[in-house]
């Protein structure tokens, strides 16, 4: 298939047929993301301010098979919102459709426009008394539309699920220009293939979401936060169970830290209130969410109690204020900014069956030792399996003095994720980055099939060209 270019006479055409203030020239917040990994390049970035106007450029866009890049918040971080290389592609940017539509308290549902930043989506339910649960480090920047197309996890998957767990219906513009009206607040639809399901995840290579129907819950009566030591992931994972055995799935979240995070703070965020007098190599954070007759500090200080007789833990500090309990959280959350200001030589977001992550981490340190010396700040979201494996060069040394190392240390992650059955990219998706590593080791079936899927809705290939399948 053949791609143009979005020109100078292609910009006239889209300008005569959806008018003006729709197109502005590229800044380079558009052509950038967050790790400096990919520059894109862009025509011209459009912002249209209904479904209509996205169907329109689409359509236009089909008809001269011009690429599109779709835009979120900018957050990716595996290259998905940027096109750098090949023909220059038409960003659309759904910034401007950022309406909170409907809010539907008695159903628990939530209707909003794919421009609608996160913090916005949970005010909103707040303001409903009801909790919409997607958390992530992002959610002041990153939109509802992006968390969708790119299935996104963040805190609180162990509890409430992934993007797509949160969401019962889209409207969205196909690559033929025509708009599905898919918006349904039902919770049971078996009428056929789920196209939901088909698109969120995409990437915006089937499509572009312009709105969503989001799933709400009631909000936890009492919650309670601690930060606990453990000995070694091993430990960590006996943690989690009987925390689970106390509160059943009341765990909102079940954070592993390692001491580099906690180093790397030090080093780069001083102002990052530190928890422990003496850094532990490992400890969790688990945050929990009652119901009403339970007391979250009563709860947690049981769970230390039990763990300490087991020799799990070897220090606790159990939230007493909102304010500490904020402070618990600044430290999880602040770690990613931490690993950014280091600079690592590789980011691995990767999930492992949950019973082998002791085993995985340990054969991992070992393998990529024989390298060097290397730091490794391996953290996240232990609780459902999703790890941030990431590899960092020796302190006070440049990543790009390692970049001669990015293969080797690839290929021992990935061939060791591989061989304990798990995947290589948790919650982050596929993007441009990892085009390569899912043609190494996805299922042919399922890669023949996501082809053909392409093939049947995009036949132009004009949806985010070398997003999740090679072009």
């Amino acid at each position: 298939m053949s791609l143009n270019p979005a020109d100078s006479a292609f910009l006239d055409r889209v300008a005569s047929r959806v008018g003006t203030g729709v197109l502005s020239e590229p800044e380079p917040r558009y052509l950038e993301e967050p790790r400096g990994r990919f520059a894109g390049q862009a025509g011209a970035v459009a912002k249209p301010r209904s479904v209509e106007e996205v169907a329109a450029l689409v359509r236009l866009c089909n008809e001269s098979s011009v690429p599109v890049v779709p835009y979120g918040g900018g957050t990716g971080l595996v290259g998905g919102q940027v096109k750098g290389e090949g023909v220059v592609p038409l960003v659309i940017s759904l910034e401007r459709m950022r309406a909170i539509r409907d809010v539907f308290p008695e159903e628990n549902v939530l209707n909003a426009e794919a421009g609608a930043v996160l913090e916005a989506v949970q005010a909103a339910a707040q303001e409903a008394d009801r909790l919409f649960p997607l958390s992530l480090a992002a959610q002041g920047s990153c939109q509802i539309g992006g968390n969708l197309a790119t299935n996104a996890g963040g805190v609180n998957v162990l509890r409430y699920g992934n993007a797509r767990d949160l969401c019962l219906g889209l409207e969205a513009v196909l690559p033929n220009g025509e708009i599905w009206h898919g918006l349904s607040r039902l919770r049971k639809d078996n009428t056929g293939y789920d196209l939901k399901n088909l698109l969120i995840g995409a990437e915006g290579s089937l499509g572009i979401i312009t709105a969503a129907s989001l799933k709400l819950f009631a909000r936890p009566v009492g919650e309670g936060t601690a930060l606990m030591a453990v000995p070694s992931v091993a430990a960590a994972l006996d943690l989690l169970a009987i925390t689970r055995d106390h509160v059943g799935e009341a765990v909102s979240a079940f954070e592993l830290i390692r001491r580099e995070g906690l180093d790397f703070l030090a080093e780069t965020m001083p102002e990052v209130r530190q928890p422990f007098a003496e850094k532990p190599d490992w400890c969790v954070l688990i945050d929990l969410g009652l119901g009403a007759g339970q007391e979250p500090q009563s709860v947690l200080e049981e769970i230390f109690a039990t763990a300490l007789e087991r020799d799990l833990v070897l220090d606790g500090l159990i939230a007493q204020s909102e304010s500490q309990r904020g402070d618990f959280w600044s430290v999880r959350e602040s770690i990613p900014l931490a690993n950014r200001k280091i600079g690592a030589i590789l980011s691995n977001d990767i999930s492992i069956p949950i019973s082998r992550i002791a085993e995985f981490v340990v054969e991992g340190h070992g393998a990529l030792a024989k390298l060097g010396s290397l730091r490794i700040n391996a953290f996240g979201h232990l609780g459902d399996g999703n790890l941030h494996y990431n590899v960092y060069p020796p302190k006070g040394e440049n990543r790009n003095d390692y970049n001669h190392l990015i293969d080797d240390v690839k290929d021992i992650v990935n061939g060791l994720v591989h061989k304990y059955n798990g995947s290589i990219s948790a919650e982050h998706g596929i993007g441009r980055m990892k085009t390569g590593e899912l043609e190494r080791f996805g299922d042919p079936v399922k890669l023949a099939t996501m082809r053909a899927i392409k093939a049947a809705l995009d036949p132009n290939g004009i949806m985010n060209p070398g997003v999740v399948l090679k072009v």
